[in-house]
């Protein structure tokens, strides 16, 4: 390691025009996923920084990774101001490649990324120091650990030098994101660099897989030996990481009270303060126009399911509603079991009661799959092409329409349309019509044999008969504008449908319900995601508000799949007044998640790290 005495020779920072007011705090938030999508952290930090930028101004950085096949894309690269160009130069004399510039988002936040792979000749040296100072081993083939550990000597390289140059001019706080961004953290503890720190876990790395095999987990959560289940689910080194990250760290913080019970449990530490994500509502204001996207969006949807039911059967597409859940292939933690045992109960009491209503759940994930289902491409393309022959039968029927009428003439719908034009529509009619059930997958699934999705909704019978009002699309692949099953974007798919259904057996927060609020869209959670548990504990009405929260915690699986299916029965009730209604009421909540709001628990974190750190 270079000796911290040896760095920042030369002018100190500080400078007005540099990094704003001189004496002032400045922040460094420090995250995996700067400038690469990986994840809802991903989701946090972009949609963040405008009211970070307003708060802080030029005393605001952000700082990642390098990776030259992913940064180009969302970084700019530009010279960087007098005083952090010689912070770069500091980092260049010690071998750390560091690029500066702008994250191509909202806000454009003063960026700079440190390549991992620069610093590969210190890792070993690295190790030998974690476990010196803190008795972690870590293993020597693990590409993901060895990239971790390289960032943090290249982040811990990054504060030397801007400590050394700051000097006393000005306090300097680092907010750490995760173990994958903390590996620096017990190295700045032990070496006593002086600044102030933050480090916020979004979700704990032994809590996800406790989670996925124990359905009691929280029940059990006081109870997990925490070194003993690293090691069987072998993720030791990462746990021992991020425990040693969290106990380092002036000030520790998590996204909701749920995760703050893992952190006291499995990090050995209750956090100091809750930091709730919140989002970026100017991304999606649509003024007074939400209702009329939510029209628009759902006949564009309305497109894909008359091309993907339409051939077997039809029904009316004005008495259908459009439910979906997404998120990653988890299939207990994110409640895609919940979510499929209760519409399976919501289909028998629909044909029971004979609700003249039909609803289509979609199950939006990313599973292996080969390729989108040459079936389904087929008939998305006969739509296509009827819709033209329909637009030019349209066409010639207007115009002889028009002329029969000058001549005071009401001519027959034969007379009006070449026989070549009905041949054709006849055709394509016959081509259309099909025998076969609507195909519950879009894409060819590498394995359906074994994939618990699939094998659920066949234990379940969801088969899309023409007799079950509740029809299922699994689509194994992200809903993006270039797909060619919708042409639209996952924002507009949410705007599209009437309902989302995230009821989360493992949590931490839960941007996708969040989502849908902020596009006016009801949506349901569950008491287990941090989410749920905030609408809970601070928003008791939420109901009202047109959000659903599952009792999970302290009920059987049976229970909460007949609470939410009781819950989804009562909204294929409502009627197209009462569901424009559950939206204004919706849409009226989303203010309370804008960040404008929700930042103000940040400073609270910043100036208590400010506080213990004694800057």
């Amino acid at each position: 390691m270079a000796d911290r005495a040896a760095v920042g020779g030369g002018k100190a920072l500080g400078r007005g025009d540099d990094l704003g007011q001189a004496g002032a705090p400045l922040l460094i938030e420090v995250a995996w996923e700067v400038c690469q999508q990986l994840g809802g952290i991903y989701t946090v930090i972009r949609s963040k920084i405008p009211a970070m930028v307003k708060r802080w101004g030029g005393r605001y950085l952000v700082v990642g990774p390098y990776d030259p096949a992913v940064s180009p894309g969302e970084f700019e690269e530009c010279a960087p101001p007098e005083g952090l160009a010689a912070v770069l130069e500091d980092l260049q004399r010690e071998g750390v490649e560091a690029h500066y510039g702008t994250w191509l988002v909202t806000g454009k936040p003063r960026t700079i990324l440190l390549r991992p792979g620069s610093v590969q000749s210190r890792l070993a040296e690295a190790k030998y120091l974690i476990w010196e100072h803190h008795q972690i081993g870590l293993p020597g083939d693990d590409g993901l650990i060895n990239q971790v550990v390289s960032f943090g000597v290249a982040v811990q390289q990054f504060l030397r030098s801007m400590v050394a140059r700051l000097g006393s001019t000005r306090p300097l706080i680092a907010h750490f994101h995760e173990w994958m961004a903390g590996t620096a953290l017990p190295e700045i503890r032990h070496e006593r660099l002086p600044l102030a720190t933050v480090f916020t876990t979004h979700a704990t790395s032994l809590g996800r897989y406790e989670a996925m095999t124990d359905p009691w987990f929280y029940d059990h959560l006081a109870q997990v030996p925490w070194e003993a289940d690293a090691r069987r689910f072998n993720i030791e080194p990462q746990v021992r990481l991020e425990r040693a990250a969290a106990q380092s760290a002036d000030v520790l913080t998590t996204v909701s009270e749920i995760t703050g019970m893992e952190c006291e449990h499995l990090l050995g530490r209750r956090p100091d303060l809750i930091l709730p994500n919140g989002l970026n509502l100017e991304r999606f204001v649509a003024m007074h126009e939400f209702q009329i996207l939510h029209r628009d969006y759902k006949a564009r949807i309305g497109r894909f399911v008359m091309a993907h039911f339409f051939p077997s059967y039809s029904f009316d597409l004005d008495r259908t509603l459009y439910f979906f859940s997404a998120g990653r292939l988890e299939y207990r933690n994110k409640g895609f079991d919940l979510t499929i045992e209760a519409l399976a109960r919501l289909n028998a009491r629909m044909k029971r009661e004979r609700i003249d209503k039909t609803v289509v759940f979609f199950l939006i994930t990313k599973a292996p799959q080969r390729s989108i289902n040459p079936e389904v491409l087929r008939c998305r393309a006969l739509l296509a092409d009827m819709h033209d022959t329909c637009d030019a039968i349209r066409d010639q029927i207007g115009e002889a329409l028009f002329v029969a009428a000058a001549k005071a003439e009401l001519p027959q719908f034969e007379e009006l349309v070449t026989e070549t034009m009905r041949l054709r529509l006849r055709r394509m009619i016959h081509t259309w019509k099909t025998e076969r059930l609507p195909f519950i997958v879009t894409h060819d699934l590498v394995d359906d044999v074994h994939d618990e999705v699939l094998n659920q909704i066949r234990r379940c019978q969801l088969f899309n008969r023409a007799e079950d009002p509740v029809k299922v699309v699994y689509h194994p692949d992200f809903v993006t504008p270039s797909n060619p099953l919708f042409g639209i974007d996952y924002d507009q798919f949410v705007r599209g449908c009437h309902l989302g259904i995230f009821p989360s057996a493992y949590e931490p927060w839960g941007y996708t319900p969040l989502e849908c609020v902020a596009r006016g869209i009801p949506a349901v959670t569950s008491d287990l995601s941090g989410f749920g548990s905030y609408l809970v504990r601070h928003m008791p009405d939420y109901q009202r508000r047109g959000l659903f929260v599952v009792h999970r915690r302290s009920n059987s699986y049976e229970a909460s799949a007949e609470e939410l299916a009781n819950w989804l029965l009562d909204f294929t009730r409502l009627e197209r007044r009462d569901r424009i209604s559950l939206r204004n009421a919706v849409e009226s909540s989303a203010d309370h998640f804008d960040w404008s709001n929700l930042g103000e628990h940040y400073a609270k974190a910043h100036d208590l790290a400010l506080e213990k750190a004694g800057r």
